[in-house]
C-alpha cells in the first residue's frame, strides 16, 4: 500500500516543481503544499548557466526554458569606480561547446512557468494552495504532514522544497540564518527607459566600494534586470521590504556617472535584506530530506541559487533511479551527492561578495586578478561549477 501514496513536496517554487517533475519522471505521483494562495514566483531576473540548462533537459522543459530565455554574449565585470575592464568572458558558441550548454538570462517568473506547465501536463501533480506545512509526523514507511489550514496528507516521503525559511528545516534543525548586512534592491525596467550606452547583450556587474550594480536584457530585450547591492549602515533584519530612490542613491557617491545612470530608473524598488545559513552535513532524516534554499541558503554572489535547486531535484531523481525506488538508500546518496557541491556555493558566495565591494589596496589587487586571462583559461576555472549534468551529477 505504501507504493501507491504519493511523495510531499512543500514548496511550490522553482525549487519544489523541479523535485516534483523529476519524481514523475520516476514514477511517482506528487501532492506539492504551497503556503500561498495561488502558485506563482516573485522577484526579477537570473542568469542560468550551462547547468541549469542541463537540468531543465532532464526535466523535460529545456524548450520551453530555452524560448524564454535570452542568450548574452559575454559577462562583463566593470569597476564602478574608473569604468576599468576587471574581466570579459565570452559566452558565444566556443563556450556553449566547451559545456554543451548556453549563458542565459531569464526572468523568474518565466523559470517558474516552464515548470509549472511541464508538471501540469503530467497530469501526476497535484496542487494544495494556502497549505503551509505546520506538523510532520513519520512512520518506517511513511510521512504524514498536518497544514495550517487543517489539511492532513500521507505520503511516502516528505521533499522540504520550501524555501529560505523552511519550515522542514526548522523542524529536523532549526539553526539560525546569518545575515549578511547587505541589502540587495531589484527592479525590472522597461526597455525605453534604459539607457542606450548601456543596452548590452551581457551579463554585466559593476563592482565598487562596499557596493555593486549589476544589469542585463529580459524577455527578448524589451526589459531590463537592475539589481544594486550595497552594505547596510544599519543593523538588519532578514526579509523583504518595500525601498526607496532615496536609500538607494546615498550609497553610491563614489561611482561614475555612467554606472550611476541605473539607480534612477526604476520607479518602483523592492529591498532585500539578505542572509545564508552555515552549510549542514545532514539534509535527510527519516523519508524527509531538503532541497533547494531549505538546504542551502546562499547570497546571490554566484548567480547559482536557482540553478542549484534544479541540479538537486535531477540529482534526486537520479538517485531514486539507481537505487530501485528505495527511499533509504535513495535519499543518503542524494544527499551525499549534494551537500559538498551546494556548500562551495554558499561559501563562494561569501568570498565573491568580498571580491566584488573591495576597496582601497584590495580593490587593485581585485582589479589585477585576471589580467590578460584567455577565455580557454577563464573556462577552465568554471569547469568544476559548469559541468556539471545528469550523467555525473551522482559522482560527487
Amino acid at each position: 500500500m505504501n507504493q501507491q501514496l504519493p511523495v510531499i513536496v512543500a514548496g511550490g517554487g522553482i525549487g519544489g516543481l523541479a523535485a516534483a517533475l523529476a519524481l514523475v519522471r520516476q514514477g511517482f505521483s506528487v501532492k506539492v503544499l504551497e503556503q500561498s494562495p495561488q502558485i506563482g514566483e516573485i522577484g526579477a531576473g537570473i542568469q542560468l548557466g550551462p547547468n541549469a540548462f542541463h537540468a531543465f533537459d532532464a526535466l523535460g522543459v529545456g524548450e520551453k526554458a530555452r524560448s524564454r530565455a535570452v542568450y548574452t554574449d559575454y559577462m562583463i565585470m566593470h569597476d564602478a569606480i574608473d569604468e576599468y575592464v576587471v574581466g570579459r568572458i565570452p559566452t558565444d558558441e566556443a563556450f556553449r561547446q566547451r559545456f554543451g550548454n548556453p549563458y542565459a538570462v531569464i526572468h523568474r517568473q518565466d523559470i517558474h512557468n516552464s515548470l509549472l506547465e511541464g508538471a501540469t501536463e503530467t497530469g501526476k501533480v497535484e496542487f494544495f494552495t494556502g497549505s503551509r506545512v505546520e506538523g510532520i509526523e513519520q512512520k518506517a514507511d511513511s510521512v504524514t504532514v498536518t497544514c495550517g489550514n487543517g489539511t492532513r496528507v500521507t505520503g511516502q516521503a516528505l521533499i522540504g522544497a520550501d524555501g529560505v525559511k523552511s519550515v522542514v528545516r526548522a523542524r529536523y534543525v532549526n539553526d539560525p540564518p546569518r545575515v549578511t548586512g547587505h541589502v540587495v534592491y531589484r527592479a525590472v525596467v522597461d526597455e525605453k527607459d534604459f539607457p542606450d550606452n548601456l543596452k548590452w547583450n551581457a551579463a554585466s556587474i559593476w563592482v565598487g566600494p562596499n557596493c555593486h550594480l549589476v544589469h542585463y536584457p529580459l524577455r527578448g530585450g524589451r526589459e531590463y534586470n537592475v539589481v544594486v547591492t550595497f552594505h547596510s549602515r544599519q543593523k538588519e533584519e532578514w526579509g523583504v521590504t518595500e525601498g526607496s530612490a532615496e536609500e538607494v542613491q546615498s550609497y553610491f557617491q563614489e561611482i561614475c556617472p555612467k554606472a550611476r545612470q541605473l539607480i534612477m530608473l526604476p520607479k518602483s524598488w523592492k529591498r532585500w535584506a539578505t542572509a545564508d545559513r552555515e552549510p549542514i552535513g545532514q539534509w535527510t532524516f527519516g523519508r524527509a530530506t531538503l532541497l533547494g534554499d531549505a538546504a542551502h541558503p546562499t547570497t546571490q554572489y554566484m548567480a547559482q541559487g536557482a540553478c542549484m535547486a534544479l541540479e538537486d531535484a535531477v540529482t534526486l531523481g537520479e538517485a531514486l533511479h539507481v537505487c530501485n525506488r528505495d527511499w533509504t538508500r535513495a535519499l543518503d546518496l542524494y544527499q551525499h551527492s549534494r551537500i559538498t557541491r551546494t556548500a562551495r556555493i554558499v561559501l563562494s558566495g561569501r568570498e565573491m561578495g568580498r571580491i566584488y565591494h573591495a576597496r582601497g589596496v584590495e580593490r587593485l589587487v581585485r582589479n589585477d586578478l585576471w589580467k590578460g586571462r584567455s577565455p580557454a583559461r577563464f573556462y577552465d576555472a568554471m569547469e568544476w561549477l559548469y559541468g556539471w549534468n545528469v550523467g555525473n551529477c551522482l559522482t560527487a
